[in-house]
């Protein structure tokens, strides 16, 4: 494989991992292993630090198919806790709100989630990179700063729900790109007259990339040491 003229590798980001240190990391052992000083390596579509599975990595020239690979059709598995919100709509911050959930069922959420499948309006969540005024969102939510998002525009094709063990469940999620899973959480919780978030998320497929067509990090370096061509 020649990764200076330009290769794409899929990865199966660990959990607490950054996307940016994915891409850190691979560049550095990249360069290790060719002996150069730098590389063009650049990721198609970032996981939150506390959701796992498919990354898409480019290097050199396969950078420049970033953009098409973003605009792959993404699978989720989401594990949402109900009757609780927290600020980030995930376990990155602590609980601030609970909220009833004795008169939820499962037949209640089936019908609930089928009110998200289509054409969808969706606020991002504030803790998240969208920018606002030149800024990341996320760094604004931790000032405590006031924002307001702006609904976008995205197209849900089929939530299932494949578990569901009151007040957690888990869904199987198939969307579009630029679908905030936190957000989703939030909005079923709301839907359900309840409150939610995100308490795992893996993401399973991007276009038609899999879990299973990924490299774990630890087996890095071997795919490296066998696959590289000097």
């Amino acid at each position: 494989m020649d990764f200076i003229e330009g290769e794409i590798i899929y990865i199966d980001k660990p959990l607490h991992w950054t996307s940016f240190r994915v891409v850190n990391v691979v560049r550095a052992k990249l360069c290790r292993q060719l002996g150069i000083k730098k590389l063009k390596v650049g990721h198609a579509g970032t996981l939150d630090p506390l959701a796992t599975g498919v990354m898409i990595l480019c290097t050199g020239r396969k950078t420049k198919l970033i953009e098409s690979l973003q605009a792959g059709t993404k699978e989720y598995i989401a594990e949402i806790r109900l009757g609780a919100t927290t600020p980030s709509f995930d376990l990155e911050t602590e609980i601030d709100a609970e909220y009833p959930i004795a008169h939820i069922h499962k037949a209640a959420v089936e019908k609930v989630l089928q009110r998200f499948t289509g054409t969808i309006e969706q606020v991002p969540p504030i803790f998240s990179a969208v920018k606002v005024d030149g800024k990341r969102a996320y760094e604004l939510a931790r000032k405590n700063e006031d924002i307001e998002l702006k609904p976008k525009i995205l197209v849900i094709e089929d939530v299932e729900l494949t578990s569901c063990d009151l007040p957690d469940i888990t869904i199987r999620v198939v969307c579009s790109k630029g679908t905030y899973i936190r957000a989703l959480a939030r909005d079923i919780g709301v839907a359900l007259g309840s409150g939610a978030h995100l308490t795992g998320l893996r993401r399973t497929r991007v276009g038609d990339i899999t879990v299973a067509d990924c490299l774990q990090m630890e087996d890095i370096d071997w795919f490296l040491e066998n696959n590289i061509q000097i």
